[in-house]
């Protein structure tokens, strides 16, 4: 949606959208499929009524009608603006047709993430998320979700891809192949000192390697390299 997509940070990218299933909006709906009920025997049974009486009822079916159909319009719009995003470093979940409501968590915090089922989740392709975060505010639970299975793949691989960039396990992409003469070497500039870091960072960095290297994303090797470089950055 656009009003989402112009609130995610630079460099930010959505990488998987999703909305609860249709489910859902039947459910919010049942309001409506009774005004249309309740018309329609309204309808029968005027029939043997007088002609004023059928008149006034008349009027009743218009408006019952007419009713359930702006219920039905408002809770499709509802819907349709309730939306859930994983992107590059947040999992965000958006709602509301006038006032707008944004609730996000970072990828960070997420400690894990609890699949739910139902045998009917499973034949209509729908399911609950329980989302585990290290911070008591955020989303914690995405119910009715379609596709809930693909959702938390995708969840859990951009989680995966920011750990290894934090951690400097990623590497960065080479310099674009370029056409023509080649040009005069720039003069090298000197190495700059590395940056220091405090205690804190440098046991969280630490322990985000320890576990990309107990997953195999990393050798021990790399892992005692990188943690020699940033014990010498206190």
């Amino acid at each position: 949606m656009a009003y989402l997509d112009k609130r995610l940070a630079t460099g930010e990218e959505p990488l998987r959208r999703e909305h609860q299933h249709w489910f859902v909006l039947a459910a919010d709906a049942r309001y409506a499929f009774v005004a249309w009920i309740l018309a329609a025997a309204v309808w029968l049974l005027s029939g043997a009524l007088p002609a004023e009486i059928r008149s006034a009822l008349g009027w009743i079916i218009v408006a019952l009608v007419i009713g359930g159909l702006l219920y039905l319009g408002w809770q499709i719009l509802r819907w349709q603006n309730e939306e859930f995003v994983v992107t590059s470093r947040r999992v965000l979940q958006t709602q509301g047709v006038i006032n707008k409501q944004v609730v996000d968590s970072s990828l960070e915090k997420i400690n894990d993430a609890i699949l739910t089922e139902s045998i009917f989740g499973r034949m209509f392709g729908f399911g609950d998320l329980e989302i585990l975060t290290a911070s008591e505010s955020g989303i914690s639970r995405l119910r009715m979700l379609r596709d809930a299975d693909g959702f938390k793949r995708a969840m859990l691989d951009a989680k995966h891809e920011l750990e290894l960039e934090l951690s400097g396990a990623r590497p960065m992409p080479g310099p674009a192949i370029r056409t023509g003469p080649p040009a005069q070497p720039a003069p090298a500039p000197a190495p700059d000192p590395a940056p220091k870091m405090s205690a804190d960072e440098i046991t969280r960095t630490l322990a985000s390697l320890a576990d990309l290297r107990d997953r195999g994303a990393i050798s021990a090797d790399e892992y005692e390299a990188k943690k020699a470089d940033l014990l010498h950055r206190i």
